[in-house]
């Protein structure tokens, strides 16, 4: 045993010195793929050039951990949406640039040509028949899940970036093993890096009950990820094709309050019925079938109208970005509404980490008197990321903008409300890391009712914040001052 031990130790040794005896070859052949094979903003190559430089061993690994672009154009090739979407889209294109079209609420009208990028870059389908509830409470939204997961006739397709093991799994497994055994087919995707807490066992336990699973982006090595980039965030659970349910909200303990790091936990989560459950449904099952090489697109019930004649009256765009996306649907749909604003913009993130177009949309916006509100927690769950977001809110106060911290436990809501009009929430941060390298999904809604609401919800979290002034934020300490512009300097790769 001695001598294997050994043995191993000696091979680790020379592998080890050969890295280090080839390290300068090697930061030049990956300074070259950077440069001239991978088509990157500058800002982000000279962070990756300075890691090579100035840390090299770190910056070699990080690389090949969060780096490297694994020709993401040519992994994440998903199956194309069926000829009769395309067509509905087709029409709803013609529709708006002959100008015929008008939204039902002529407050929405300056948000038309919003609603063709969509359609145009997106192929997001506008529909004006959908009804909306929003929780930010994780009690009330699984709730409201279980109860619609109870009524389920059909079927029951799950989608999470993270799964937990823990007090908040335990009910929601036995419910959908009820279900299975009732006859209801269960799908579960989740995400191998969000839910690498879970046991390999606890997968095959879900399968011997009949539920069928998928891992998107599977580990490398066993239960060892490495690949931090492409990771599928999106939470979308679709019930008989009759409602949905899409936001921040995913399956863990801390999710309702139960994790004392965090304390209370504040978030969106969106329950829609209409139309727009059929294009979260098409999100699903295009994530559905890339993973598990199924093809769902052939079962003609999943695409079948549900019946229902009033569901409601506000209009909805799914809109879907990713590493496979040709645009950056999501960041580009912020942009639109930040250049359309007039009155106010409310923002809630986590993670602000904009890029240099974004937050230069904001700080225009907030110079020319719109009322820029932004909101962030006032506790990191990633330090890094909470750092840098702090930096950037330096820049936003000195345009003009309002800034706070949320302080009654941890702020997880991702959206941003415009004039009373529109609001945009889903899963994606306002930060480049979901803009470009996350599977992200989100609900543009146009509905004055559904935005009157979340600026109330806003007001009322307001009472819950501290306001940043320019006069506390100066104030800071030199400790958080080097921590925020350090992480600053990552912030292209964070």
């Amino acid at each position: 045993m001695l001598i294997v031990l050994q043995a191993l130790w000696g091979g680790l040794v020379q592998i080890f010195s050969f890295w280090m005896d080839h390290l300068l070859f090697i930061n030049i052949i990956l300074s070259v793929l950077i440069v001239f094979f991978e088509r990157r903003e500058p800002k982000t190559v000279w962070t990756w050039l300075l890691l090579l430089y100035f840390i090299p061993v770190l910056g070699i690994f990080l690389y090949f951990m969060i780096g490297h672009d694994f020709h993401r154009q040519h992994i994440f090739r998903t199956k194309e949406i069926e000829d009769a979407m395309y067509s509905a889209i087709s029409k709803q294109e013609e529709t708006i640039i002959r100008k015929e079209f008008e939204p039902a609420d002529p407050r929405l009208s300056k948000f038309s040509d919003m609603m063709l990028m969509n359609l145009e870059a997106a192929d997001a389908v506008y529909s004006a028949d959908n009804r909306i509830e929003i929780y930010t409470d994780g009690r009330e939204k699984f709730a409201a899940l279980y109860e619609e997961i109870r009524k389920a006739e059909s079927y029951i397709h799950i989608q999470y970036y993270i799964v937990r093991n823990d007090e908040l799994w335990e009910p929601f497994e036995k419910l959908l093993i009820e279900k299975v055994r009732q006859g209801v087919e269960v799908r579960l995707l989740y995400d191998s890096m969000g839910s690498r807490t879970m046991k390999k066992r606890d997968w095959q336990r879900l399968r011997k009950a009949g539920i069928q699973v998928g891992e998107f982006f599977p580990a490398l090595f066993g239960r060892l990820q490495l690949r931090m980039n492409y990771r599928n965030h999106r939470k979308i659970v679709v019930i008989d094709g009759r409602t949905a349910f899409v936001g921040g909200f995913n399956i863990g303990r801390e999710y309702l309050g139960l994790d004392p790091k965090f304390g209370y936990w504040r978030d969106t989560h969106l329950q829609i019925w209409g139309s727009a459950v059929l294009s979260l449904h098409i999100r699903f099952i295009l994530d559905w079938n890339y993973t598990t090489k199924q093809n769902l697109f052939l079962t003609d019930r999943y695409f079948q109208e549900c019946g229902e004649e009033d569901w409601g009256e506000e209009a909805v765009q799914i809109i879907t970005s990713g590493p496979d996306s040709k645009w950056q649907n999501i960041r580009n749909v912020y942009l639109k509404m930040i250049s359309k604003a007039r009155k106010n913009i409310y923002i809630q993130t986590p993670y602000f980490i904009p890029d240099e177009t974004v937050m230069s949309a904001i700080r225009i916006a907030a110079l020319s008197g719109v009322d820029v509100r932004v909101m962030i927690p006032c506790k990191p769950d990633h330090p890094f990321v909470y750092w840098a977001t702090y930096s950037y809110i330096g820049d936003l106060l000195d345009a003009g903008a309002k800034c706070y911290t949320y302080d009654n436990g941890f702020l997880h809501a991702k959206g941003m409300v415009v004039d009373g009009a529109v609001s945009c929430y889903g899963t994606a941060n306002l930060d480049i890391r979901s803009f470009k390298l996350n599977f992200e999904v989100s609900a543009v809604i146009y509905s004055v009712k559904t935005a009157e609401r979340l600026e109330a919800i806003f007001m009322e979290d307001l009472k819950s914040c501290t306001r940043v002034t320019r006069y506390l934020y100066g104030r800071r300490s030199y400790v958080v001052r080097f921590k925020e512009q350090f992480s600053r300097l990552f912030s292209p790769l964070l």
